[in-house]
């Protein structure tokens, strides 16, 4: 990771779980975080705690709704102008709802399809224009889900596991292209399967749903910021496409 100390890196959906492990460590070793989130303070929170422990590195907080696509550009614009120009963009953000096929609310689809498929897009290309016009080797990272690798069927929840498929496909294929344009710019999907975060608290899921999540073997957000660690930390000649997680003994 001594490439990156003093680097500039942006992660979506920072504000808790996933989002909020990966921007600690990133920060501990020693890059400038832009942490994006709606519930900004969240961040400050853990910027501050950071800084008061002695972290390497610094956590920013920037309030930002990956649904509107000016909210995001405007986060791109403010940690070049503050921070300097993003070489690692970790997309994080990623939403679940009540989604099921015969009888989801349009309404639920589409928070999932902008957020989980569309502000990982907008992201995507800010961060690579950023990326291209700076001769940066840079580092793009998917946080996708094993959800978008099957056809994993859980009674309320249809789209999400689309978008991730979606999200599986997009990564491939933005690989190829920054090929094909022969950049220095690296991306890697990582499919982690259940992680203990609050999304199993949600109420979308049944009762019963959330007693089988309870009993079931989980990851924890710690160990995707390990994953997000180590393909940061391979020599750049070395691209990792993807990483499948699952928990020991976990037969999803």
């Amino acid at each position: 990771m001594d490439r990156w100390v003093g680097k500039v890196a942006i992660v979506t959906g920072a504000s808790s779980g996933i989002g909020e492990a990966i921007a600690n460590s990133l920060t501990k070793a020693g890059m400038l975080v832009v942490g994006l989130a709606r519930r900004v303070e969240r961040i400050q929170s853990l910027s501050e705690k950071l800084s008061k422990d002695g972290a390497k590195g610094k956590l920013h907080a920037v309030k930002c709704d990956m649904r509107v696509e000016s909210d995001i550009l405007k986060a791109f614009e403010w940690t070049t102008n503050n921070v300097g120009n993003v070489h690692v963009l970790v997309n994080n953000a990623g939403v679940v709802s009540k989604s099921n096929l015969s009888e989801g609310e349009t309404e639920d689809w589409r928070m999932i399809l902008e957020t989980n498929i569309l502000g990982l897009c907008i992201a995507t290309r800010e961060a690579c224009k950023i990326m291209k016009a700076n001769k940066i080797e840079g580092h793009i990272i998917h946080i996708n889900s094993i959800a978008g690798q099957s056809h994993i069927f859980f009674p309320t929840v249809g789209v999400y596991g689309a978008s991730k498929h979606a999200v599986t496909n997009i990564t491939e294929i933005f690989r190829q292209e920054m090929v094909a344009q022969k950049t220095n710019i690296k991306v890697t999907s990582i499919s982690p399967g259940p992680v203990k975060t609050e999304i199993f608290e949600m109420d979308y899921l049944s009762e019963e749903m959330k007693k089988m999540f309870a009993n079931m073997p989980m990851l924890e957000s710690s160990d995707l910021a390990e994953a997000v660690l180590y393909v940061l930390g391979v020599p750049h000649r070395v691209q990792i496409n993807e990483i499948t997680m699952r928990p020991l003994n976990c037969d999803h």
